[in-house]
């Protein structure tokens, strides 16, 4: 019997249907489960002849699973792989390959979540806000198009991977050296997130001590002669705790901020440079 071979559009129909519909028929229940089963109907339509083989296949994919599906799209391709084994004949079965998803969905998730939705995002918001200074529709475009094309051909690139070198490629991020690809990846998340709140947060104070008619104490120039940018610094730390180690919720945060604003306003920390 000849080797059963995935064909290539095959592999990119799966992919299409993991990329844009991974979130097919959510619920708190299944989560990503029949997205999963949704990218695998053409691999499995494929490998096998008849439809009792391709019910029995299929059974595979139907228990619970839930991932960063950016990072995540290693496990479908993967998975692709050992169900073109199973299809020659390979000694695999459902427990195994249930086992392997089960076992790399979290993993994938903690990394995923770090690096997309951690540090990727906020770095791709960061610069789209940047410009849209003065109302520019640069910046919703630059978003739109740049997530889309890097969520595209990054999940691409994880799919082939995860086909092609099997355990391999995902060995490269949950196994020994993940801390350290981790490490490196938040760190220049955290650096370009600093740069960012230096030069695009402009936080000043309108707090003045006026001694005599020609001597008056500002604030903001004292502080920007000992810490430029002190007060941006400070409202992200402050953000930084209240979420991390107070484990305060986003939109509780910017109703924190609210208030500060609206205290430092009406006690004249804060000028809002409003004209009436």
């Amino acid at each position: 019997m000849a080797e059963k071979k995935i064909s290539q559009a095959t592999l990119k129909k799966s992919f299409r249907n993991w990329a844009y519909g991974n979130l097919t028929c959510f619920s708190q229940e299944h989560m990503q489960t029949f997205g999963y089963l949704a990218a695998m109907l053409p691999v499995v339509d494929e490998l096998y002849d008849n439809d009792e083989d391709k019910v029995k296949s299929l059974r595979t994919y139907t228990t619970f699973f839930n991932t960063e599906p950016q990072i995540g799209t290693l496990v479908v391709g993967l998975t692709a792989g050992l169900e073109e084994a199973r299809a020659n004949g390979e000694p695999l079965d459902d427990e195994t390959i249930n086992g392997i998803r089960a076992g790399l969905m979290g993993p994938l998730a903690g990394l995923g979540d770090s690096i997309i939705v951690g540090t990727f995002i906020p770095i791709l918001l960061g610069i789209a806000l940047g410009l849209s200074a003065g109302g520019s529709v640069l910046g919703p475009l630059f978003y739109i198009v740049a997530w889309n094309v890097a969520m595209y051909f990054g999940m691409k690139y994880a799919y082939n991977q995860g086909y092609t070198m099997g355990g391999a490629a995902v060995e490269a991020l949950v196994g020994p050296q993940s801390a350290a690809l981790r490490s490196s990846i938040v760190m220049v998340g955290t650096m370009v997130i600093g740069a960012v709140a230096a030069t695009w947060i402009n936080i000043t104070t309108a707090l003045q001590v006026t001694f005599t008619k020609d001597s008056a104490f500002v604030l903001q120039d004292t502080l920007d002669g000992i810490f430029p940018k002190a007060l941006n610094f400070f409202f992200v730390w402050l953000c930084w705790w209240l979420m991390t180690k107070k484990k305060i919720s986003p939109t509780v945060v910017m109703l924190i901020l609210v208030g500060i604003a609206f205290v430092g306003v009406f006690v004249g920390f804060f000028d809002p440079k409003l004209k009436y």
